[in-house]
Formats: C-alpha cells, sequence, structure tokens
C-alpha cells in the first residue's frame, strides 16, 4: 500500500499539469486567432483547478497506476481535462488556423517533456538529500506521461488533436466526410484501450520519442 502511495505522490504532479496545460495551450492559441469562447470563460490559465475533471484527470489516471501495479503490467497512462471550448467559426480562418489550435495540445506535452528532463537532469548535479531521489523519479514521470499523452493526442482519431489537424488539412469535402465519424472516436478508443491495442499502437512512437529525449539529455 505505501508503495502505491508513492508512485501516486510521484505521477501526481506530471499528470496533472500534463492534461490540464495541453487544455489550456488550446484556447491560448484559439485566441491568439480570434476565437475568445475559453478566454471569456477563464481557461486560459495555468491553475489546474480551472481545468480539472474529477474522472478524467484525477480517478482514471489513478486507477491504472494502482492497477498496474498490483497486476504487475505497465499499464497505458489515460486521461483528459475538462475540453476548452473552441468556436472554430471564430477563428480568422476557420480551417487553417483548426491545424495550430489542435498541434497546440501535443505541442505543450511536448514542452513539458523537455522541461522534466532538465529538472531529472539538474537534480543528478545536486548534492544527494532524501529528495533528490523523488524529484528525479518525477522528472521521469513527467517525460513518460507527456510523451504518452502527446503521442495519443496525434493519433488521426476525432476528437482527438490529430484528428482535427487532419481534418484541417484534407479537401474540404472530404474533411466534412471525416468530421462526421467524430462521434465514434471516443468509442474506438475505450475499446482499444480495454484490449490492450492502444498500447500496442503507442508503445513504439513512446519508445522512439523517449530515446529522442534520452540521447539530447543523456538521461
Amino acid at each position: 500500500m505505501e508503495n502505491i502511495v508513492q508512485i501516486v505522490a510521484i505521477y501526481a504532479l506530471p499528470v496533472l499539469f500534463a492534461i490540464t496545460l495541453h487544455e489550456a495551450a488550446h484556447g491560448y492559441v484559439a485566441r491568439h486567432f480570434g476565437d475568445m469562447t475559453a478566454h471569456a470563460q477563464g481557461r486560459i490559465s495555468l491553475n489546474p483547478i480551472r481545468h480539472i475533471d474529477l474522472v478524467g484527470t484525477i480517478l482514471v489516471p489513478i486507477a491504472i497506476l494502482i492497477a498496474s501495479k498490483v497486476m504487475g503490467t505497465s499499464g497505458l497512462l489515460f486521461g483528459w481535462a475538462k475540453p476548452v471550448p473552441v468556436n472554430y467559426s471564430a477563428l480568422r480562418r476557420p480551417k487553417q488556423n483548426m491545424l495550430w489550435v489542435a498541434a497546440a495540445g501535443p505541442l505543450s506535452n511536448l514542452a513539458m517533456a523537455i522541461g522534466w528532463a532538465i529538472v531529472f537532469k539538474l537534480v543528478a548535479f545536486l548534492p544527494e538529500g532524501g529528495y533528490t531521489r523523488p524529484a528525479q523519479l518525477m522528472g521521469f514521470a513527467g517525460i513518460e506521461v507527456n510523451l504518452i499523452l502527446m503521442v495519443l493526442n496525434l493519433l488521426p482519431i476525432l476528437p482527438l488533436d490529430g484528428g482535427r489537424i487532419l481534418a484541417s488539412l484534407l479537401p474540404g469535402r472530404m474533411a466534412w466526410q471525416y468530421a462526421k465519424l467524430e462521434p465514434f472516436g471516443f468509442p474506438i478508443l475505450l475499446v482499444l484501450l480495454f484490449t490492450n491495442l492502444l498500447g500496442v499502437i503507442l508503445s513504439p512512437m513512446v519508445k522512439a520519442s523517449f530515446g529522442v529525449i534520452e540521447a539530447v539529455f543523456r538521461i
């Protein structure tokens, strides 16, 4: 039980910020391109409380962490925050700007992964103490969590960011037909998650991304 509490404590901040700042990034870029919806609702904020979804941000990630520890498996960490509202018709160039609004989320996770890698590396130069090992474990967890969320959200499945990016790149009629598949996106993700196919799909991309971080920062 103590081990599980330690794991939850180490992953809590990385998971919280990875999920919530991802959403804030969407709102910030949407505002940049003319949509003030998220700004008007106070969702362009670094305050995680504004973005937390009790189930998706807290309960689901904790349940996956505990289940993976109890069962001795490496479960794919999965979660979500309250979606930032984006009115695509309010964007100055809706189809083109949608690409950047969608890409902002995964790019924020990449930035956070790099930030946690820097934390991991800096702690290694500090005198060893009671806080250095937990700080390095948290840095490692931050890299892992953000790379998983980045790769997951880049899958070309609506309503994920990768699906929005693909829709913005497709010709008009094809994009419209593709957008009609959005109601099936979340059920498809759940099926992939519970059949472990999601892990099979994402693992090679996450490992490759982790390999780049390791090579750059010599972790």
